[in-house]
């Protein structure tokens, strides 16, 4: 399935796109659905669907199946958000996980880093959540080296700590793409950490959709690429991680609660703007689309505040 969060009438609503594009209104379908599951689904919050767990996500899918032609929202009738809007944790990231990426980042920086043993994490705050076709705000007054950095996305579907790798997957309820939108100077201002200069207002675009994992295929071998204004700047693939995604569940969850809704981004390929010759940053008007095989693909544009 191809989970969504719709605008519509100013207030958001879940919705499962359908075979003919068409986007079913959930809480609308589910308005006669009985019990806990039938309940979750009505509350119109995909977090809450995710929460219900396997019940509710079967009720969506059988509603899916039984469409109803009244319940259903043709593209152009609604706004797509992010598919969690407001996440209730802030989103866990992944830092310099393929290899080309950390050696631009290091000839771009005259430093030898290199791979390290263990997973880095950091996160982004839910305010930096923004949906597909918005605009990534840039504050010139802040800075004046905005990135991107195009993401494979997996969205926890059941709670569970000290996750053992051979027990991930079971953990995931499905994938989305995040564009890691990263102001390189305010990186570098506070001493190389992440948390500033990534958790920047607006700087988390995510979307389209959640694709749920039983269509998704393999995610540790699928396309992954960025444009602006149409030229290619990222084209990888994610089986060239360096942790795979066993391994950064594992990591995550070792003594932290991993929790239904919680999202994880994977980090990104080589070909990011400040790595370049000489380095090439976001400004105003420019179109960055990120694209993930058997996801599709999340496009924002810039617009200076």
């Amino acid at each position: 399935m191809r989970l969504v969060t719709l605008l519509i009438d100013g207030a958001p609503r879940a919705g499962v796109v359908l075979a003919n594009g068409n986007v079913l209104d959930l809480a609308e379908a589910a308005r006669e659905a009985p019990g806990a599951a039938g309940e979750a689904v009505r509350t119109a919050s995909l977090q809450s669907i995710i929460e219900a767990g396997p019940k509710a996500l079967d009720l969506v899918r059988t509603l899916a199946d039984r469409s109803d032609r009244s319940a259903q929202r043709r593209p152009e009738d609604h706004v797509t958000m992010a598919p969690l809007p407001s996440p209730a944790k802030n989103v866990f990231c992944v830092g310099r996980n393929y290899a080309e990426h950390i050696a631009e980042g290091d000839r771009a920086q005259n430093q030898k880093v290199g791979v390290t043993e263990h997973p880095v994490f950091f996160t982004k705050p839910r305010t930096a959540v923004i949906g597909p076709g918005a605009a990534i705000p840039i504050f010139p007054h802040v800075s004046t080296s905005i990135d991107y950095e195009v993401e494979l996305a997996l969205v926890i579907g059941r709670r569970g700590r000290d996750i053992a790798r051979e027990d991930a997957f079971d953990h995931i309820l499905g994938y989305t793409i995040i564009n890691d939108v990263s102001a390189r100077d305010i990186q570098r201002r506070h001493g190389g950490q992440y948390f500033k200069g990534k958790g920047l207002d607006g700087s988390c675009p995510m979307g389209p959709c959640i694709v749920t994992a039983d269509e998704i295929g393999d995610p540790g071998n699928l396309a992954i690429s960025l444009t602006v204004n149409g030229e290619t700047r990222q084209s990888s693939t994610t089986a060239r991680m360096i942790f795979d995604i066993p391994t950064l569940i594992a990591s995550l969850s070792a003594g932290m609660t991993l929790e239904p809704g919680d999202i994880l981004a994977t980090g990104t390929p080589s070909g990011v703007g400040y790595a370049m010759d000489p380095p090439r940053f976001l400004t105003d008007g420019d179109v960055v689309v990120c694209t993930i095989e058997n996801i599709g693909s999340l496009e924002n544009y810039c617009r200076v505040q």
